[in-house]
């Protein structure tokens, strides 16, 4: 385990970021202000955060819990910023494990709904000091932008839920593997294991996180909360490029690597609807594709629902399952029927 200063020289070397975050936060706390009376609207079952333009209607109540009637609110910013808070949860939690053994502090955990704990996770032993420093410097990242979605929102953050970031056969990791045909029945996946497994693991998250804010992006009608979510997608888009390109570049040594992550392209975009939105890291056989694009060069989104899909593992209407097993907090909580 990387002892705790190595973890606070990590953390320091981003301070300046932090603080042009926090100045930005500051110069707009009315916004944020706004934001959370917008979340408080849409627990009425009004149409909370201006979005009367955006008729998206979605089941639930506050907190997580589960729908309660037929009066679904709509969609309100301070929703879609805690439905990309639930997701840097999970990205955050697998990053810091990996990276340096240990999870996120306790106070970024808390909020409303039901606080859930993390399952599995554990440092890897990098052998590619490369890949170390990648993962690194996207943990700390990831951590920066659960600080930032919470602070942002206040008191209207939603805690973080129940996640399952474990290598046991039963787990969402090896169900996915197995979803992808890289494993077999019984069999376990451990993305803790080595610097590819820990790519390959990194890969499922990574895309669909930047097809998850494209996707969310349009609903946002706070512009001081949008240029926020422009500036997370365009983060999340980097680590995505970086572990694409590291991905490529090694399974030109091991073609089994590369084909691993056309497999998981297919398992993802067999669960989140009829639409071709994902791509493994090769065209054409040798050829490169970094860069997962649509004929006009412009990345893929995918709604709120189907990036669900995904991480709960299913095709179908569901409201838990694989990497949140009692679901995610918040209004914007159950995946796509398929």
């Amino acid at each position: 385990m990387i002892e705790q200063d190595t973890i606070n020289e990590v953390l320091d070397a981003c301070d300046k970021r932090r603080d042009a975050r926090r100045a930005f936060l500051r110069a707009s706390s009315t916004a944020a202000v706004l934001v959370g009376a917008g979340a408080l609207a849409g627990c009425g079952g009004g149409g909370g955060g201006g979005n009367d333009d955006v008729p998206i209607q979605v089941p639930g109540t506050p907190g997580g819990n589960p729908p309660t009637g037929s009066n679904p609110g709509t969609i309100s910013d301070a929703d879609i910023l805690n439905f990309a808070l639930n997701l840097e949860y999970l990205e955050a939690q697998f990053y810091s494990f990996a990276a340096f053994g240990t999870g996120l502090a306790a106070n970024l955990l808390t909020g409303t709904g039901t606080q859930g704990a993390v399952t599995g996770g554990r440092q890897v032993t990098f052998t590619d000091n490369l890949v170390a420093q990648y993962a690194r410097e996207i943990a700390v990242d990831e951590r920066q932008h659960v600080a930032f979605l919470r602070s942002a929102l206040g008191s209207a953050a939603v805690a973080q839920p129940a996640i399952d970031i474990s290598a046991t056969a039963t787990s969402a990791f090896s169900a996915a593997a197995r979803a992808a045909g890289l494993i077999g029945a019984g069999q376990s996946f451990d993305p803790y294991a080595n610097d590819e497994n820990f790519l390959l693991g990194a890969f499922i998250f990574e895309d669909v996180g930047v097809t998850a804010y494209k996707g969310a992006s349009p609903l946002i009608t706070n512009k001081t909360f949008l240029e926020a979510a422009a500036g997370i997608l365009a983060a999340e888009s980097y680590h995505a490029g970086l572990v694409r390109t590291v991905l490529y570049a090694k399974g030109l040594q091991t073609p089994s690597l590369r084909t691993a992550t056309e497999s998981i392209s297919d398992a993802r975009d067999s669960l989140d609807g009829p639409t071709d939105v994902d791509q493994g890291v090769a065209m054409r056989g040798a050829a490169s594709n970094i860069v997962p694009t649509d004929n006009n060069a412009i990345a893929y989104s995918r709604t709120p629902g189907d990036v669900l899909n995904i991480v709960y593992l299913t095709a179908a209407a569901a409201q838990q399952g694989g990497f949140f097993p009692a679901g995610v907090n918040g209004n914007v909580r159950v995946s796509t029927a398929g």
